[in-house]
């Protein structure tokens, strides 16, 4: 199974690659049931992952000119410092175990197992539907960013991503296709930076509560980077679109798996 989770950690890196997100909602499910990690260090290896991974696929949109600094740093601050505090002090502070249903035990990892799950299928919602974030062009030129809506926006996704691990990209790209007024594949540059800054800000927090695996975490992320590449190579030859749509039915499946397994087959 190891060795079919160090496949996998390509295939991070190529969905990203191929479709500019999207493929750091399968880190978790990976560490969790390829590699056998606990559920919560596994959210927390998920964030260096998905850091690092976002990281060098931000800076291929910023050799394009399709990072705004200006508003990364409007949505980023809050964001980094909620999911900072979020892994550094609200996720060490929930219990192992929560509470007992008969003999059905709900507990530290089960709940965020299933939290993630449900983010999982929001996900995979916003990649069915095909959603067009319709900005008009002197909005665009006017570029007049809503800061509170951002503030807002921001918080939310760095208490998502430090509870789950997630990257956040299907919250953080209409966040700033409408609040910022920027264009979608600006949309998508800057959402990678921010992803990637959330994501290795967060870990940092969690350096602090648990003992890292530097050589397990450097292959498999490492894996995840080469992945990129490689999707980057092949996204001329393939329609992303229908990419994005399949991808999104198998994310939700995954999402559907497991719900399914953590409650009634765990």
């Amino acid at each position: 199974m190891e060795i079919l989770g160090y496949f996998a950690a390509l295939l991070i890196g190529l969905t990203l690659g191929l479709t500019g997100s999207g493929g750091s909602i399968l880190t978790v499910p990976i560490l969790v049931y390829l590699m056998r990690l606990n559920p919560v260090i596994s959210m927390a290896y998920s964030l260096f992952v998905v850091g690092t991974t976002s990281l060098v696929g931000s800076y291929k949109f910023y050799q394009k000119e399709l990072v705004s600094f200006r508003t990364a740093f409007l949505f980023g601050v809050p964001s980094l410092l909620t999911v900072f505090l979020t892994r550094r002090f609200i996720v060490p502070a929930i219990p192992e175990h929560i509470a007992a249903i008969g003999s059905f035990n709900i507990t530290k990892g089960l709940l965020l197992m299933v939290l993630f799950a449900v983010l999982m299928i929001f996900a995979s919602m916003s990649m069915i539907k095909k959603q067009k974030y319709i900005v008009s062009t002197a909005e665009q030129e006017d570029h007049i960013p809503n800061k509170p809506a951002l503030l807002i926006q921001g918080v939310s996704v760095g208490l998502i991503s430090g509870m789950v691990g997630a990257g956040g990209g299907f919250l953080i790209i209409p966040a700033l296709v409408l609040f910022s007024k920027l264009d979608m594949r600006m949309a998508v540059g800057t959402s990678l930076l921010i992803i990637s800054a959330n994501s290795l800000f967060g870990f940092v927090g969690d350096i602090f509560n648990y003992n890292i695996d530097w050589s397990f975490l450097v292959v498999f992320s490492g894996l995840s980077v080469v992945g990129i590449f490689i999707g980057s190579a092949l996204s001329h030859r393939i329609h992303a679109d229908k990419l994005k749509t399949g991808f999104g039915w198998f994310v939700l499946l995954m999402g559907v798996y497991i719900i399914l397994k953590e409650i009634f087959l765990h």
